[in-house]
Order: structure tokens, then C-alpha cells, then sequence
């Protein structure tokens, strides 16, 4: 890893918690792949403190960009200054980076990541019934990029019932007749069933539904990325059915970063 110096730029990636956080680890070597004086570090924000971090490292001059996870999607929109469409779609964020003028532009990469990741994994989601659990700030980033991929029919799931209807009506706007909510996870005839929410993060968290309903041939995936083989992952594959990991949603989201941050024309 390249030594930081006082020239160091910074990339954080705020979380509660961060100790699975994986950015780290695919960003730190494509900087020095690419000879640019920067590290992104994680920073452990809790949500009563999200307010004041985010204005702390805007006051930061030497702060590029930053990398947002769980619970901190959605909190994170009201404090950019310009948004995406994709931010105004699906009301969540992953990302934002420092504009020449010192605003903040908000941007979602999650949905793209986990269709492209899906896509490479031969699970193409155009003409297919999918079912996805939690609407959060990752969920409903998929579920924007599930539409825009030609998924038939998207069925959503989510306690926050309120949540899941503003959501609704607004991915209803873009794709009009092709989501449903459910107030549980609707697995029979599903072709593709995403768990997005944190349930699998702790080992001794309950199952976000129930893989003994799933329809044969139907594939799990979990966007998890640590631990890498979640119990709902592992009792689904014990059941037959095909997994995918959470780490491709992140992997699937290189190239977007590269371009984002403009780590390709960097000056060192």
C-alpha cells in the first residue's frame, strides 16, 4: 500500500456498524494500481451522529468522496446538495463526491452493482418474476435497477409499510403495472428471490423468509457481504437451489466507482 503523506486525498465510508465493510479492500488497491496518493478508511457513525460526521469531513478539505452503508442510505440524501435521478428514484444513496464548487452530489450504484453482478453470474433478470425482502436504502436501489433491466413482474416486501408505498409510487411513475407489495415475502412462482435486508449479518439473526417455500429451480441471492455464506444462503443451497453472493453486487460497482470519483483521470 502506498505510504499516506500530507498530499494523501480522503475516501471514507461511513456505517454503523463498519467492521463489514469491504470497499476498503477493493478501492485502497485500485488507488495504488493507479498511482493516485488516496485511501478510503471506514468510519464508524452512529445514525444520531450521521448529522454532524457528514459536516465534519465537508469542512475537511482534503475529503474527495465518500462511500455510504447500512443504516445510512437514505439519512445520507438529505444532506448532499444535488442528487442523481437514480438518488430521486429510489431515495437512497451509496455514494457522494466533493464538485469542484465543494457541493456534495449524491449517487446509487447499488442496483446497478447487484443487476451487472447478477448478469455475469448467468441470472439475467429480464422477463422474470422477482421477489425482494427489505426496501431500504440498498432494496430499493434494486428494485430500480431490476425494472430497468425488464424484470416482468417485481413483488416487494417490508415492515415499513409507508416506506414500501412511497417507493412504490414512485417506481410506478418509470415502470407503471409491474410491482406489487406484500406485507410477507410472496417466494411461490418466484424465478428470483433477493433478501436486502440485514438479516444475516449476525449469526444468530432469524431468516428473512423461509426457503422450504421457495419454488424449484428458483435462485437465492443475499446481499450480505459479510459473513460471505449466510444461513439463508447456506439452507437454500442445502434445498437445491442456486445462490449468489453479496460481495458481487460490490464487485459489480468498480467500474461506476472509477467513473464517479474520475479515478481514471486523476493527477497524482
Amino acid at each position: 500500500m502506498t505510504a499516506i503523506s500530507g498530499t494523501t486525498r480522503l475516501y471514507v465510508v461511513l456505517g454503523d456498524p463498519v467492521t463489514q465493510v469491504q470497499s476498503p479492500g477493493m478501492m485502497n488497491p485500485l488507488f495504488e494500481q493507479l498511482g493516485i496518493d488516496a485511501v478510503l478508511v471506514p468510519v464508524h457513525a452512529k445514525p444520531e451522529h450521521l448529522d454532524v460526521v457528514v459536516r465534519g469531513l465537508r469542512a475537511a478539505g482534503n475529503v474527495d468522496g465518500i462511500f455510504v452503508t447500512v443504516p445510512h442510505k437514505v439519512a445520507i440524501v438529505a444532506l448532499a446538495d444535488r442528487c442523481s435521478p437514480m438518488v430521486e428514484i429510489t431515495g437512497s444513496a451509496n455514494a457522494m463526491r466533493r464538485e469542484a464548487d465543494g457541493r456534495w452530489y449524491a449517487e446509487n450504484f447499488d442496483g446497478l452493482g447487484f443487476v451487472t453482478g447478477l448478469t455475469d453470474a448467468g441470472h439475467d433478470p429480464k422477463g422474470k418474476r422477482i421477489t425482494l425482502v427489505g426496501a431500504g436504502g440498498a432494496g430499493s436501489a434494486i428494485a430500480a435497477a431490476l425494472l430497468a433491466a425488464g424484470a416482468d413482474r417485481l413483488s416487494m416486501c417490508d415492515p415499513d409499510t409507508a416506506k414500501l408505498q412511497a417507493l412504490q409510487t414512485r417506481l410506478e411513475s418509470h415502470w407503471p403495472d409491474r410491482t406489487v407489495i406484500s406485507d410477507t415475502p410472496e417466494l411461490a412462482g418466484a424465478d428470483i428471490v433477493v433478501n436486502a435486508t440485514p438479516l444475516g449479518l449476525k449469526a444468530d439473526d432469524p431468516l428473512p423468509f423461509r426457503p422450504d417455500l421457495l419454488s424449484p429451480g428458483c435462485v437465492v441471492a443475499d446481499i450480505i457481504m459479510k459473513p460471505r455464506e449466510t444461513r439463508l444462503l447456506r439452507e437454500a443451497a442445502a434445498r437445491g437451489h442456486e445462490v449468489h453472493y453479496g460481495i458481487h453486487m460490490l464487485d459489480g460497482q468498480l467500474d461506476s466507482y472509477r467513473a464517479f470519483y474520475g479515478l481514471d483521470d486523476y493527477q497524482t
